[in-house]
């Protein structure tokens, strides 16, 4: 039989599975819940770029999702059946969700903050063939290069060809890899804190311009949905980052003992990203929540 289905040396630590299975159980039900309550959103101008970059995202996390049951099927079973190649490929599918999902979030947070410094409804593409040739280029990013680069180059022999999956640990003992690890990890955190940064600024502005009557304002909810975004990558993303620079460190040094699942720990809980499409959603209940909050407060 294939060499990745036999062995009882590779089994996982029953504590970290069962905290991955869960995590990817709830990941798999509610990010198809959140995308199914945004599929109105096609119906919307696709030459708005929010709108277009919004699509782009339902679609990655759909493609994740996807990918979502053989990684539950893996931490059930404790074992991988399916061939190193898809291994592979599985492996890769969550750090590309990650990365484009944040390239994203990145260009609807920069819409919106050109929208709100310069005064205008919206960005729009010239024509709607523009749109789509931008999301084509992107996908054609995605699915032609960075995949069959992940699939092609990444891990060896010794490592896929057992029962176990998503164990690439060894590959960040190799200098590029670990530099590579490093600048991506640095670049995301640097921007993380500007995007913080640069929303709590605009909030002071809208409050300096409106005072205590900012939360009746429309700009005030616009970036009341920009913060959301911004608190999706604080909270999905930067955890796992400031732990990947910690861990990759440790891994290159190969003084690294567990700090491997904990890693995967902290990759599988990008996967909550999954829910930012109840950020577009959520809108008027929020209002509700806060307009309530605030009166309880203008009373003591």
């Amino acid at each position: 039989s294939p060499g990745w289905i036999t062995g009882n040396d590779t089994l996982l630590n029953p504590e970290y599975r069962w905290a991955l299975l869960s995590i990817y159980v709830f990941v798999l039900i509610g990010g198809f819940v959140s995308v199914a309550l945004m599929i109105d959103i096609l119906k919307s101008n696709i030459r708005s770029v929010t709108t277009m970059a919004v699509v782009n995202l339902i679609a990655v996390h759909i493609v994740f999702l996807l990918t979502v049951p053989f990684r539950i099927y893996y931490y059930a079973t404790s074992c991988w059946h399916l061939g190193a190649i898809f291994c592979k490929i599985t492996s890769a599918m969550i750090h590309i969700h990650m990365y484009i999902a944040f390239i994203f979030y990145t260009i609807i947070l920069v819409v919106r903050y050109l929208t709100f410094f310069k005064q205008r409804d919206r960005l729009e593409f010239y024509r709607k063939l523009h749109a789509l040739g931008s999301s084509i280029a992107v996908w054609v990013l995605i699915l032609g290069v960075f995949l069959p680069i992940t699939v092609l180059g990444y891990g060896d022999k010794n490592e896929t060809e057992s029962m176990q999956c998503f164990d690439f640990g060894k590959e960040l003992q190799q200098t590029w890899s670990a530099v590579i690890n490093y600048i991506l990890s640095s670049v995301l955190l640097a921007i993380t804190l500007g995007f913080t940064f640069l929303q709590l600024c605009i909030f002071g502005l809208i409050y300096k311009k409106h005072g205590t009557m900012a939360s009746v304002h429309q700009e005030f909810w616009a970036q009341v949905k920009s913060m959301c975004f911004v608190m999706v990558i604080i909270i999905c993303f930067a955890p796992y980052h400031a732990f990947r620079i910690y861990y990759v460190a440790m891994e290159y040094l190969q003084k690294s003992k567990d700090l491997e699942m904990k890693n995967e720990v902290f990759l599988a809980c990008t996967a909550f990203s999954c829910f930012d499409m109840l950020t577009f959603i959520s809108n008027t209940r929020l209002r509700s929540t806060f307009a309530k909050c605030l009166a309880v407060c203008n009373k003591s």
